[in-house]
């Protein structure tokens, strides 16, 4: 679900990597957002809403709001919107209820 060839853009794409997200491997590029990751592998529900647990996914995509939330490396409350992709890195889903 990449774009792969724009009329205006040019897409320069490093190389490949994985993460994990949620215990499942994820293909990304250097350079590639984990949002850009995970919406391109067809993963858009992030979270749920704290009262309703209606899904969540991304919102902004500029790092303003709350949507995209997860723990990444063991750090809670990652914006994944602007956090770029790592080889071997470790990313998981968080309720905001979860996190003490």
């Amino acid at each position: 679900m990449r774009i792969r060839e724009h009329p205006i853009l040019e897409f320069e794409r490093g190389k490949k990597i994985q993460f994990t997200f949620n215990g499942n491997k994820i293909e990304a590029y250097e350079g590639e957002t984990i949002a850009a990751a995970l919406h391109a592998a067809g993963i858009w529900h992030y979270n749920e809403s704290d009262v309703l647990k209606r899904p969540r996914g991304l919102f902004c995509a500029i790092g303003h709001c709350s949507s995209c939330l997860m723990t990444v490396d063991g750090v809670p409350n990652t914006r994944i919107c602007v956090t770029d992709a790592v080889e071997g890195m470790v990313v998981k889903s968080e309720n905001r209820g979860d996190i003490k």
